[in-house]
């Protein structure tokens, strides 16, 4: 049987912090990971990941709602796009992002923070 389950992002089950620029706190509930970024202006993915992801772009897939604030995404192949607040976006797979303005910029992600942030080595193994 399957049961009603709720959390709240002012407790999360853990956060992963950016040395400068802000974090992402986690919940899990239902199977699934979601999260809420507060990305700091400063906040670049190449910058502030990469060292962490140990990869050449952005690898996760996001759905987003951008709740406050604004973020340029620049995918693989050149694309560009800037997001704003009450945006809502698919990101692919093979993308750099980074802080507009002087505003943090604030999202919930529904699917991409499963290994967000995390060395290869912390990453939770995928459920299949």
């Amino acid at each position: 049987m399957s049961q009603l389950v709720t959390k709240k992002f002012s407790q999360p089950d853990e956060r992963r912090s950016f040395v400068e620029h802000g974090h992402v706190d986690i919940v899990r509930l239902g199977g699934r990971t979601m999260g809420l970024a507060v990305f700091e202006p400063g906040w670049k993915w190449s910058k502030d990941v990469q060292p962490i992801a140990g990869t050449s772009s952005c690898q996760a897939a996001h759905s987003c709602y951008y709740v406050s604030g604004s973020m340029e995404i620049r995918m693989d192949d050149g694309t560009r796009r800037t997001l704003h607040a009450g945006d809502v976006a698919y990101i692919p797979p093979g993308h750099d992002a980074w802080v507009v303005g002087d505003e943090p910029c604030v999202l919930v992600d529904f699917e991409g923070m499963s290994d967000y942030a995390q060395r290869e080595e912390e990453a939770a193994p995928s459920v299949q």
